[in-house]
């Protein structure tokens, strides 16, 4: 469907590819999450790029209509800013695991939070290298015996929802796999946010992890909204509230800062320009610069 005025529907995202996540794979969950969010949002899918990792999130790159980039491993941000740069009325979401994004990939998230590229980034955290057999990330429990670490875990896992606050993060939201309906709204409102929208989904693996299995999770998350007059805009208390990933784990939107401007808005050379740099591309003789050099 090409039609901006059209009312987006959900068959509009459907790919006739089968899924080959395995069974029970928090991922089901996250694409269905991610589908309604967009129809939720009304964008139609020429309007929205869809970029993905390496990794078992990128095995969802072809099960989703629209524009579909599968990229590098750990190298997701980088492409999904550029595209932001170069057309800021397309809609850009980002999708990457943890071992990509917090091991080579890390740099890249540091400096996406530090400029606050318009950009949604769902970090798909599964506490392992799910497609490579279940190696340890940075995210794993501690003590967790994994393929390379058959003794377990000897170092304390990150909590990555703290370190992007740290960096400055203008919004910070966690959620579960395994509540479609809360990840649909939380998609949502990162969608809609002018910045760099962080989501971290705690993704049950049932093959490779099994320290943090769906039911797990189900004993210990809770909902901000639950907490008495949460205040999201408060950074001091979405970095408490995030710190326990243990006993009671927080979800929802976490951190929310709607006044900081996203990196695109705060060019000086592009203030009065209505244009996309995409629009500005064009066709330039080089012969003269080419013949210059000999």
């Amino acid at each position: 469907m090409s039609c901006d005025n059209c009312e987006v529907q959900y068959h509009d995202y459907y790919s006739e590819n089968i899924y080959t996540w395995c069974t029970n794979c928090g991922n089901y969950g996250i694409s269905a999450a991610l589908k309604r969010a967009l129809v939720a949002t009304s964008i139609p899918p020429h309007k929205v790029l869809l970029a993905f990792d390496i990794g078992c999130n990128g095995n969802g790159a072809d099960k989703i209509g629209g524009y579909r980039f599968h990229g590098l491993h750990g190298r997701v941000l980088p492409f999904a800013a550029g595209a932001a740069l170069a057309n800021h009325n397309l809609k850009v979401v980002a999708s990457a695991g943890d071992g990509a994004t917090l091991s080579e990939g890390i740099n890249h998230l540091v400096h996406s939070v530090r400029n606050n590229y318009n950009i949604t980034f769902i970090l798909h955290n599964n506490g392992n290298y799910g497609l490579t057999t279940g190696q340890a990330s940075q995210t794993t429990k501690k003590g967790e015996h994994m393929n390379t670490s058959p003794e377990g875990v000897i170092t304390d896992s990150m909590n990555v929802a703290r370190f992007v606050m740290e960096l400055g993060g203008s919004f910070v939201a966690r959620t579960f796999s395994g509540d479609v309906h809360q990840m649909s709204h939380i998609f949502e409102a990162a969608i809609n946010h002018k910045g760099f929208a962080f989501v971290e989904v705690l993704q049950s693996c049932p093959t490779y992890n099994k320290a943090t299995p769906h039911e797990w999770y189900m004993e210990r998350i809770y909902d901000t909204i639950t907490i008495p007059n949460y205040d999201n805009s408060n950074r001091d208390w979405a970095r408490e509230i995030a710190t326990d990933m243990e006993n009671k784990i927080a979800t929802g939107i976490l951190y929310h800062d709607k006044s900081k401007l996203d990196y695109y808005s705060q060019l000086p050379q592009r203030q009065d320009i209505q244009t996309t740099l995409v629009d500005e591309v064009r066709k330039t003789d080089v012969k003269d610069l080419v013949a210059s050099f000999r």
